[in-house]
C-alpha cells in the first residue's frame, strides 16, 4: 500500500508560468532587475511557490534556458559542412551574446545556478553537451568518440567559460584558433 505524498505537489501549469514569467521578464529588464517578487506577481503565484522549488533566480533562469525560453535558437551549431568553420561561427555567437546585457546575465544566471545546486550543473552540462556540439566535434576531431571526445568538449567550453567570466572580448580570429587549438592542428580552408 502507497504512502500518502507529504511534501508539496507540483503543479506542472504554475512550473510553466513561473519559468515563462521568468524568461520575459529577464528579457524585458536583464539579470539585475529580475526578482522573485516579479515573477511571483508575473506568474500568478506566491513567491513561496517559487522557493518550494527553486532556491534562486539564477536556477529558475537555467531551467527557462534548458527548457527553450531563452536563448532564441543560440544553443543551436551551424552545419554548412565544415565542422570547425560551424564550431567558430557558434562560438563568436556566444561571445556576441555575452558582450550584451543579457548575456551577462545569463552568464551569472548560469554560474550561480551550477553553483549553488549540483543537479542543475548537472543538468547544464549535459544540455551544453548534448548533439550537436559533440556531432560537430567528432567531425572536427575525424570521428573521435568517447572521452576524448568529451575532455575536448570540456576544454573548449571551459576556455569559453573562463574568457566570459573575465569579460574578455574574444573575435572571430580568436575562436577559430580556440577551434584549431582543441581540435588539433590550424585550420583549412
Amino acid at each position: 500500500m502507497a504512502l500518502p505524498r507529504s511534501g508539496p505537489v507540483r503543479s506542472e501549469a504554475a512550473r510553466l508560468a513561473i519559468v515563462e514569467a521568468a524568461a520575459a521578464l529577464f528579457a524585458e529588464g536583464g539579470y539585475d532587475h529580475l526578482t522573485i517578487e516579479g515573477i511571483a506577481r508575473r506568474a500568478g503565484v506566491g513567491k513561496q511557490t517559487i522557493y518550494r522549488w527553486w532556491s534562486s533566480k539564477g536556477d529558475i533562469i537555467a531551467e527557462a534556458i534548458l527548457e527553450g525560453h531563452l536563448l532564441d535558437g543560440r544553443r543551436h551549431l551551424p552545419d554548412t559542412g565544415d565542422a570547425r568553420a560551424d564550431l567558430a561561427t557558434w562560438l563568436t555567437d556566444l561571445f556576441t551574446l555575452r558582450a550584451s546585457p543579457d548575456g551577462e546575465g545569463l552568464l551569472r544566471s548560469f554560474v550561480a545556478a551550477a553553483a549553488g545546486s549540483a543537479e542543475t550543473g548537472r543538468r547544464l552540462r549535459t544540455a551544453i553537451l548534448a548533439a550537436p556540439l559533440m556531432e560537430r566535434l567528432s567531425q572536427a576531431l575525424g570521428g573521435t568518440t568517447g572521452p576524448r571526445l568529451e575532455a575536448a568538449a570540456e576544454a573548449l567550453l571551459g576556455a569559453v567559460i573562463l574568457r566570459a567570466l573575465s569579460r574578455e572580448d574574444f573575435d572571430a580570429d580568436d575562436m577559430h584558433t580556440l577551434v584549431d587549438v582543441i581540435v588539433g592542428g590550424p585550420r583549412h580552408g
